[in-house]
C-alpha cells in the first residue's frame, strides 16, 4: 500500500494559503415530500440523494457529503454505496462522508468501504469521522453507550494506522488485534483525506491532532464565534505532537433560496419539526420565532436566505474561524425534491463565486 504524501497537505505545508478555499454541500439523507406535502418512501428520498449529488457536481460543487443515519427523518444507513452511485456519474466533485460513525462501526471495514469508493471515484473519496451525535446506531449493533470515549478513541486510532499504509499491527480492547495484517485495496494516491467531525469538546479538537486528521467544527446551534479558540487549539496541537499543518472546515446547517423570505419560509416549520422531535431524545430547546430569527442573522448558527446573505455569512465566518473550507449542510426532512435541487444549484451558481469574491 503506497505512502505517499495526501494531496490534502501540499508540500508548502506552512506557508500563508497553504489551503485551497473548499465549499461543500452535506446532506443526511433527509426524507423528502412531494409536492402535495406527502412523504417520499425511503428507496425515493435514497434515489433523489443520487440526483442532488449529481447536480452538486454539474453545478461546480468542491465536495458533496453524505451522513449516516439511522431514522425514519433520515433513512441513510449505508451512505458509502449512495457514494459510489454518484461516484459512476460524475466527474470531478469529491464524495465523501459527513459524518461516519466510527464508534459503532469497525475500522477496518470504514477504511476498506471509502478505499473502494476512493477506487471507483478515480480518486475523489474523503471521510469525516464522528462519535455520534445521534446515537441510534449504538444499540442497533449491540454497542453500549458507556462505552462511547474508549469506543471512539481506540478505532480513531486504528483508523490512523490503516490511513499510514502497509501492513497493520494494532491492539486494543474493543476489537481483535491486528498482526501484520495487510488491508485491501491499497489505494493508488496515497491515504484519502479524513476529518474528525467536532461538536463542542476541545478533547476531539486534540484528539484530530494527534493522530494527524484535519479539523471539521460542526456548528449546529449558537454563536460560531465560540469555536474560534478551536481552530488555535488545532494549530498549537499539530505543532506540539510534531503532525503536518492540516486545513480547518465549518458544517452548519441552512437552505438556500431566491429571496430571505422564501428561504425562511420553507426552512423554518420543517426545522422546528425536527428540533421538536429531536427534543424528546436530546433535551434540546424548542426553537421560537424569536430564537429561529436570532439563528439566522450574523451571529447565530444557520445559514438560511438569499445567495448574498448565505455567501456573506460564509466569507465571514470563514474568516472568524481561520477556516478554509465550509460545507452546507442544506434541507430538512419535509422539503420536496425541486426545493432541495433549488438550494444546489443557488448554492453552486451563486454562492460559491460570490465567497470567492468575498474571501478574495
Amino acid at each position: 500500500m503506497t505512502t505517499a504524501p495526501s494531496s490534502a497537505v501540499p508540500a508548502s505545508a506552512g506557508e500563508p494559503g497553504q489551503f485551497p478555499l473548499v465549499l461543500g454541500l452535506d446532506t443526511f439523507g433527509d426524507l423528502t415530500h412531494d409536492d402535495d406535502d406527502r412523504a417520499d418512501t425511503h428507496a425515493q428520498t435514497i434515489r433523489n440523494v443520487v440526483e442532488q449529488g449529481v447536480l452538486a457536481d454539474h453545478v461546480g460543487v468542491d465536495f458533496f457529503g453524505i451522513g449516516e443515519h439511522h431514522t425514519d427523518d433520515f433513512p441513510m444507513p449505508a451512505a458509502d454505496v449512495v457514494l459510489g452511485t454518484i461516484a459512476g456519474r460524475t466527474t470531478r466533485i469529491r464524495l465523501g462522508s459527513a459524518v461516519t460513525v466510527l464508534s459503532s462501526d469497525d475500522p477496518v471495514r470504514v477504511f476498506q468501504r471509502y478505499s473502494t469508493l476512493d477506487a471507483i471515484s478515480g480518486g475523489r473519496a474523503e471521510v469525516i469521522l464522528g462519535r455520534g451525535s445521534s446515537t441510534e446506531s449504538f444499540p442497533l449493533f449491540g454497542y453500549g453507550l458507556a462505552d462511547y470515549e474508549d469506543l471512539f478513541e481506540e478505532k480513531t486510532h486504528l483508523f490512523a494506522e490503516l490511513l499510514k499504509g502497509g501492513p497493520v499491527t494494532w491492539e486494543g480492547k474493543t476489537r481483535a488485534p491486528l498482526h501484520n495484517q495487510d488491508v485491501v485495496p491499497h489505494t493508488e494516491s496515497g491515504p484519502f483525506p479524513a476529518w474528525i467531525g467536532v461538536g463542542g469538546s476541545p478533547q476531539s479538537v486534540i484528539r484530530a491532532a494527534h493522530y494527524g486528521f484535519s479539523l471539521m467544527l460542526a456548528i449546529i446551534g449558537g454563536p460560531p464565534a465560540r469555536f474560534s479558540p478551536f481552530s488555535q487549539l488545532f494549530r498549537q496541537a499539530l505543532e506540539k505532537f510534531g503532525q503536518d499543518p492540516r486545513p480547518v472546515g465549518v458544517h452548519s446547517p441552512g437552505h438556500v433560496a431566491a429571496t430571505d423570505e422564501q428561504a425562511r419560509e420553507e426552512f423554518w416549520p420543517r426545522y422546528l419539526e425536527v428540533i421538536r422531535r429531536f427534543s424528546k431524545t436530546r433535551g434540546f430547546a424548542i426553537p421560537t420565532k424569536e430564537s429561529f430569527a436570532h439563528e439566522v442573522g450574523p451571529h447565530g448558527a444557520l445559514y438560511v436566505g438569499s445567495p448574498e446573505t448565505v455567501a456573506q455569512k460564509i466569507a465571514a465566518n470563514l474568516t472568524l474561524l481561520d477556516a478554509t473550507r465550509f460545507d452546507l449542510k442544506y434541507g430538512m426532512p419535509g422539503l420536496s425534491q425541486q426545493a432541495l435541487m433549488t438550494n444546489i444549484e443557488l448554492y453552486g451558481t451563486q454562492v460559491m463565486p460570490r465567497v470567492h469574491e468575498l474571501v478574495g
